[in-house]
């Protein structure tokens, strides 16, 4: 498959490719071309010439754009979902509600269309005022590989809309599907370089898009790290940055829970998509009260899920998307157990079964009694590593998860509206969910705190991150 730039499918100027593998077998799905910095550059001039056509087109006709494409992925949603569950590994029906979830957001963002409009404002013995919002121009996306499609929708659902051009830059590990998707646009009527698509190596192509001096903006998802360096870069030109950078979201049941609805929560917050989720249930305190009954529950929920390729039938977690990710979750592990940090109640190793053998495959792993200095607790555990704590109580409960640096989602389960209100306000977290977790919405909006990152994704608040504003003053 190629990239998408100005609208025509094109390979890179080095003429090399890189494999994409599907996790669960290991065999070779496609290969796509190794952008070069002299495809990043060709691909922001495409998106600047593209520009002032796209910013004039009333934002009304940019809907109609939007709103037919997302039609064609409903029409296509099968199929789609078949290449990211190949690409990516998660279980088709979660393939297929990812990619009915890039449709709704586009839908979403096509209801705003008309809604960002600037303000009249009488102004005393100085005659009026107006604020007009303007699109900034060139933009950049780079999003990971856990969720392509949803996040690739997260970024060009607020840019596109709102009049701007946009480059994106997908994972390595995972491009078809983006790619597919970016055909799509063109099928509805996208016209030519308002959308282009890079594949390559994020420190040739990636950086190059965020020093470019024609990107105005740019919105980046994955990890801290990555996102501490596009920052760096970005501040030399005073670019704007959305960074979603993560988290090590917990999770607290106390002791007037639903434990049923809380076993269940923890359940899908941890295991689905395997783990990999910036969201996903990282730490689990309970209440010392109810804890025998709630990890008991818990944990013959964790025996039952169904591990194996996400293209099979019941299938609830497919494997981990890469080796790297694979490595560092076996070494995790092994760390607990060397170190003796934790109880592993069950799960802990590479599934034996012969289906699994050749895929980057890891059992659902369950951890009692884990020490406060423990990596599960300071590190953002990408996988299906689940470290369960026990606390006294809530204030307990709470200094315990608000001790981590990031601070992206939390979720309490309770019953008690005193409980509620207390965590809800002092769990320190871009967003909280009451008896609910993972969920997140294109109505409202998403981001962290501390080092989960900085702006706001989904939601009319998105918009703003893609609008300049522009007051004009009249003595008249």
């Amino acid at each position: 498959m190629k990239m998408q730039i100005g609208g025509k499918a094109v390979d890179a100027c080095s003429g090399e490719f890189f494999d994409i593998i599907n996790p669960a077998t290991g065999e070779l799905i496609d290969r796509v071309p190794k952008g070069t910095e002299d495809d990043a550059a060709i691909a922001v001039e495409s998106a600047s010439s593209a520009f002032n056509g796209w910013a004039s087109t009333s934002p009304q006709q940019r809907a109609r754009i939007l709103y037919t494409a997302s039609g064609i992925v409903r029409q296509r949603q099968d199929e789609l979902a078949f290449l990211l569950t190949r690409e990516q590994g998660k279980p088709l029906a979660e393939s297929k509600n990812e990619i009915e979830g890039f449709a709704h957001v586009l839908e979403y963002y096509c209801g705003l269309a008309s809604s960002f409009h600037g303000d009249f404002v009488p102004v005393h013995q100085n005659g009026y005022a107006f604020t007009v919002k303007k699109p900034l121009g060139v933009c950049t996306a780079i999003i990971p590989w856990n969720m392509p499609a949803l996040i690739m929708a997260w970024k060009i659902g607020p840019a596109l809309i709102s009049g701007n051009t946009l480059v994106l830059k997908p994972a390595s590990n995972t491009p078809l599907t983006n790619l597919t998707l970016a055909s799509i646009l063109s099928e509805a009527g996208l016209p030519p370089g308002v959308l282009n698509i890079v594949t390559g190596p994020g420190e040739v192509v990636g950086e190059s898009l965020v020093k470019s001096p024609k990107v105005k903006k740019i919105s980046f998802t994955g990890e801290a790290r990555t996102g501490k360096r596009i920052a760096e870069l970005a501040a030399g030109g005073m670019k704007r940055v959305t960074l979603e950078l993560g988290g090590s979201d917990p999770m607290l049941v106390c002791d007037d829970a639903d434990l049923e609805a809380a076993v269940a929560g923890a359940l899908r917050g941890r295991f689905y998509n395997c783990g990999q989720a910036c969201t996903a249930v990282k730490r689990l305190f309970v209440f010392e009260s109810v804890a025998e009954r709630f990890i008991k529950k818990l944990e013959a929920g964790v025996r039952n899920l169904r591990v194996g390729n996400g293209l099979h039938e019941n299938v609830d977690m497919g494997p981990l998307n890469n080796r790297r990710q694979w490595e560092y979750i076996k070494e995790l592990v092994a760390d607990v157990e060397e170190k003796d940090e934790g109880r592993i109640i069950t799960g802990g190793r590479v599934p034996e079964v012969s289906t699994c053998s050749k895929g980057y495959f890891f059992e659902p792993t369950l951890i009692v009694d884990v020490p406060r200095e423990s990596r599960l607790l300071k590190e953002e555990v990408f996988g299906p590593v689940l470290p369960v704590g026990q606390v006294k109580d809530l204030d307990e409960a709470i200094e315990e998860s608000n001790n981590t640096c990031y601070g992206l989602g939390a979720s309490i389960w309770t019953k008690n509206l005193d409980k509620a209100r207390a965590g809800c306000e002092q769990l320190n977290a871009g967003i909280v969910w009451l008896n609910q977790h993972l969920k997140v919405a294109p109505e409202v909006p998403f981001g962290g705190t501390k080092e989960s990152g900085i702006g706001r994704e989904n939601g009319p608040d998105a918009l703003s991150e893609y609008l300049d504003l522009k007051t004009i003053m009249l003595k008249i």
